[in-house]
């Protein structure tokens, strides 16, 4: 007996040990949210803040406000949390990042000139850069003094990514780069770009490619943005004519560009479904104040159509909270991105539908009143929102298409059979092409 009440006290003690680091963590994780919420009270305004989150038209692509909010967030310890001090992080942990991230979405935060410089380049580089690569880079992607971007897409390699035909020919310590991208976004103000390129036409598609670095300033780069329907220039098309790009600059493995180029895809469906930032802010608080200001909170429809936005965007946010953890648990993010990408794509369109019903004809037709020089408020919520409506549709082609998403969720998730394919396995230069 005197065993087994010593037993007990040791359990007992173990408990009250747990307890208390338990007790510890929650009162750090309690000091960090606040510190999160502290700074972005003073550089940001709340979603619900009628005061709203426009840039001047002096800062067209938003990009002022964003280095000026990242700068601040690097000066003040709270961006690249869970990186290492020595490439400008914060040396936290993946928890950190989940609690910055759940803390802010509260807030209208400017990053989006960001979002692909630091959903998909920032882990490419993390993971699979060099101590050289990351030492060089990391800290300028951090602080936003160095943007990127992401060229996957060509003319003729839309969704089919593999199927590429820019070409990188090795010639001594450089790699030359002939070729064409095509929507790519954030070019037109982006530093740097992470190309994927074939190496070895001789091997089969998914074989024959590689992944570089490639500085957007070279000599045999051009960059023509090209005009949306909105007048907006978020996409470009890039054309590189003998490019010459260093040996060292190349990501990973010489033609191991397809699984770096699957990993960033996922890293990219994991960002425009699941991440932080301008690009997930949720909608609907912003549009049941929208509803309130133009009287329109008491018609059954919109209540109805608000409710139903509301209840997707929390699913979709429980959707990446999961991924989320997953991630900091170590995981490299799979097909589950896709799930969340697709879930994003499908409520971006219910959000569109929701401020157009809240709109309604403003949404269209947002002409000047009376003597010209100001918008009335229904007209000033129609601009807005008719930028939205029209973008909203990009969301289902970025990172791969609505279709592209199911059948990746069909193949992985759910086990169903592959598509056909009768070139599986033929070397790319034998494989007919428009």
């Amino acid at each position: 007996m005197p065993i087994a009440s010593g037993a007990t006290g040791t359990v007992t003690a173990m408990s009250n040990t747990h307890r208390q680091a338990s007790d510890d963590t929650s009162a750090d994780d309690a000091a960090f949210v606040a510190r999160v919420e502290a700074f972005h009270a003073e550089h940001c305004v709340r979603i619900d803040d009628p005061a709203g989150s426009d840039a001047g038209s002096d800062d067209p692509d938003g990009l002022t406000a964003a280095r000026s909010y990242q700068g601040a967030l690097t000066d003040a310890g709270l961006a690249g949390l869970d990186l290492p001090n020595e490439y400008g992080g914060a040396g936290l942990t993946a928890h950190h990042q989940e609690l910055f991230t759940r803390a802010a979405a509260a807030w209208h935060r400017p990053d989006s000139p960001l979002s692909i410089s630091h959903g998909m380049c920032l882990p490419m580089l993390a993971q699979f850069g060099t101590h050289e690569q990351k030492s060089t880079h990391l800290p300028g992607v951090i602080r936003g003094t160095s943007i990127w971007c992401q060229m996957f897409s060509e003319p003729g390699a839309g969704s089919d990514v593999a199927g590429l035909s820019t070409r990188a020919v090795l010639d001594g310590d450089e790699w030359i780069l002939d070729g064409q991208k095509v929507w790519t976004s954030g070019a037109h103000y982006c530093d740097h770009g992470l190309v994927v390129a074939r190496t070895d036409p001789t091997l089969p598609k998914h074989q024959g490619l590689s992944m570089f670095i490639v500085d957007l300033r070279s000599s045999g780069v051009e960059i023509r943005p090209l005009v949306q329907i909105s007048g907006a220039k978020g996409f470009n098309e890039v054309f590189f004519s003998d490019v010459r790009v260093p040996a060292a600059n190349i990501l990973g493995d010489v033609n191991q560009g397809w699984n770096l180029a699957v990993s960033m895809l996922m890293f990219e469906r994991v960002s425009i479904g699941a991440g932080g930032g301008a690009l997930n802010a949720k909608r609907h608080p912003e549009l049941i104040q929208l509803a309130r200001d133009l009287g329109r909170s008491n018609e059954p429809v919109i209540r109805q159509a608000l409710a139903a936005l509301h209840i997707s965007e929390e699913i979709k946010g429980y959707i990446g909270q999961r991924i989320r953890s997953a991630v900091a648990a170590g995981r490299v993010p799979g097909p589950e991105g896709s799930i969340a990408k697709l879930t994003g794509a499908l409520v971006a369109r219910q959000a569109r539908d929701t401020a157009m019903a809240i709109v309604g004809t403003a949404g269209q037709a947002f002409g000047r009143r009376g003597d010209g020089n100001e918008l009335d408020q229904r007209a000033t919520a129609g601009r807005k929102w008719s930028g939205f409506c029209v973008s909203a549709a990009g969301i289902s082609l970025a990172g791969g298409t609505d279709e592209v998403q199911r059948n990746i969720i069909g193949e992985r998730v759910l086990g169903l059979p592959r598509e056909p394919d009768p070139f599986k396995g033929a070397p790319w230069q034998d494989i007919p092409r428009n």
